[in-house]
C-alpha cells in the first residue's frame, strides 16, 4: 500500500515566537519539504530555516478582525485546493496551534494518519492552553510548552476540522467546514497556545496594528482564560476527554451544526504527563 504525503499549512504576520516552534514540530513530524508557511505581507522577515520549507509571501492588506479571518480561511482554503494535486492530506490551523496524536498510540502524525479515513475532515478535541499565574513562571521558548504548562480549557472554539482528505472551503479560524459535517476523532487533539503565556499576551493587546483591526475584544475574552484556570477546579484529562467529544458533537449551535458545541461549564482540565515532552 502506497503511503499518504501529508503537508501542513498555515499563515502568520509579525510573529517570530511561534513560528519556530511551528518549524521546528512539524518539521519533525512530516519532514521540512511538507510545510507551506503564508507569510502576510511583503515586510515580513523570512524566518530561520525558510530554506528548508515552503514559503508563500502574499501581500498584506489591512481589514478588521472579522473580515481578516474570513480571508485568511479563503485563502488558505484556495492554496490548499493545488496542494491536493501533489498530497493525499492537507492540515491546515492557526500559527500558534500544533496537531497532536495521543501519545498512548505509540504512532507518528504520519503514521496515525495512514489510516483509512472514510470522512473529508477529521476534528481534534481543542485544548486552550493558559499559563497558571500563581503556580507557573513565563514561557521559555526554547523548552517544550507542556513541559512548562499543566492546565488547559476544554473549549470546542478549538475542536477544528484541521485535517482534510479532500479539497474544502474553511470557514473563519477554521472552525468549520462550508456545506460539511465534522468528525472528532478519538485520539488527535489540537493544542492552543495563543495563550501559553501571560506578559506575551499583554505585549500583543497593546500592537497598533491589532488595535486599530478592532482585536480589542477578542483579547479581552480571550484573557478569562488566566482566570478560569486560576480559580476553577480542575478535571483530570483523562477523565474527561471522552465526555468531552460527545458532548461536542451532540449539542451544536442552532445557528451552526455543522460546528462543535461549546460546553457551559468551561471545563480546565489537568493534562496528561505523557504529553509533556511532545510540543
Amino acid at each position: 500500500m502506497t503511503q499518504k504525503k501529508i503537508c501542513v499549512i498555515s499563515m502568520a504576520r509579525n510573529d517570530e515566537f511561534f513560528i519556530t516552534k511551528w518549524i521546528d514540530y512539524y518539521g519533525e513530524q512530516l519532514g521540512l519539504e511538507n510545510l507551506y508557511l503564508v507569510l502576510d505581507g511583503y515586510d515580513q522577515p523570512l524566518p530561520e530555516k525558510h530554506e528548508s520549507i515552503n514559503v508563500i509571501q502574499k501581500a498584506h492588506i489591512s481589514m478588521s478582525r472579522a473580515k481578516g479571518d474570513r480571508y485568511r480561511a479563503r485563502l488558505v482554503s484556495d492554496i490548499a485546493k493545488d496542494l491536493f494535486n501533489n498530497y493525499d492530506v492537507v492540515i491546515a490551523h492557526d500559527i500558534d496551534e500544533f496537531l497532536v496524536v495521543d501519545p498512548k498510540c505509540s504512532l507518528s502524525l504520519v503514521e496515525y494518519l495512514q489510516k483509512d479515513i472514510k470522512s473529508t475532515t477529521l476534528s481534534a478535541l481543542g485544548l486552550d492552553v493558559g499559563q497558571h499565574i500563581e503556580e507557573e513562571s513565563p514561557i521559555d521558548p526554547h523548552r517544550p510548552f507542556l513541559q512548562q504548562r499543566n492546565y488547559a480549557h476544554v473549549s470546542a472554539r478549538y475542536t477544528k476540522a484541521v485535517v482534510a482528505t479532500k479539497p474544502i472551503t474553511w470557514g473563519s479560524g477554521y472552525h468549520r467546514v462550508k456545506g460539511k459535517n465534522f468528525k472528532i476523532d478519538p485520539n488527535l487533539y489540537l493544542f492552543h497556545f495563543g495563550m501559553v503565556d501571560y506578559e506575551q499576551c499583554k505585549r500583543k493587546i497593546d500592537n497598533k496594528e491589532l488595535k486599530k483591526s478592532g482585536w480589542t475584544d477578542h483579547f479581552d475574552r480571550r484573557f478569562r482564560l488566566f482566570n478560569l484556570i486560576l480559580k476553577q477546579k480542575h478535571i483530570e484529562g483523562d477523565r474527561f476527554f471522552a465526555k468531552a467529544r460527545r458532548r461536542q458533537n451532540l449539542f451544536r449551535p442552532i445557528y451552526a451544526p455543522n460546528k462543535p458545541g461549546m460546553l457551559r461549564e468551561k471545563p480546565i482540565i489537568k493534562i496528561p504527563e505523557r504529553f509533556k515532552n511532545i510540543v
